[in-house]
């Protein structure tokens, strides 16, 4: 049994997020070239949360202290990115 049967056997409602990739007997259609763009758009947003994460904050891995004290130093991470992201509009002048 292949990865996408047994996927399908553990998370029955699970949708398939990943990218087509054509081949040089098979192209791909203009539907398949546009849902990547549209899959590109998202991953793009939530990967460069993640490059701000580990890159500006220093955060690469993960350190084993407790499921409570990741879950809540992943929460500020994320909230001061939020902030880093938006500190242009955030000291923009009004007016």
């Amino acid at each position: 049994m292949g990865k996408t049967e047994e996927i399908r056997k553990k998370a029955p409602n699970a949708v398939d997020h990943t990218q087509k990739r054509g081949t040089k007997n098979k192209k791909l259609t203009e539907e398949e070239k546009e849902k990547n763009r549209l899959l590109s758009k998202v991953r793009s947003r939530v990967e460069h949360v993640f490059h701000v994460v580990t890159c500006v904050f220093g955060f690469p891995k993960v350190r084993y202290k407790g499921l409570a004290k990741n879950t809540c130093a992943v929460y500020v991470l994320f909230a001061l990115c939020n902030l880093y992201m938006a500190r242009g509009l955030l000291l923009s002048p009004r007016g």
